[in-house]
């Protein structure tokens, strides 16, 4: 388990990267469809930021323990 954690990890925050970088490339586009796109891309930025964050959190709690 604890091998594992690193590749999730990084599988996470590389997740994070393309759709926040997606995201940011759509808002350069003009017109309300890539808007909309963007707005959804950045919601799910948020999701895999926040599964990084946890995943981060609890490998720290692992290697303490």
């Amino acid at each position: 388990m604890q091998q594992s954690f690193p590749w999730l990890i990084i599988i996470a925050v590389t997740l994070t990267f393309l759709v926040m970088a997606s995201g940011v490339i759509g808002m350069l586009r003009p017109g309300k469809t890539s808007a909309r796109r963007s707005n959804i891309l950045m919601r799910y930025r948020i999701l895999f930021q926040a599964i990084a964050i946890a995943l981060i959190a609890v490998a720290f709690l692992i290697g303490r323990g």
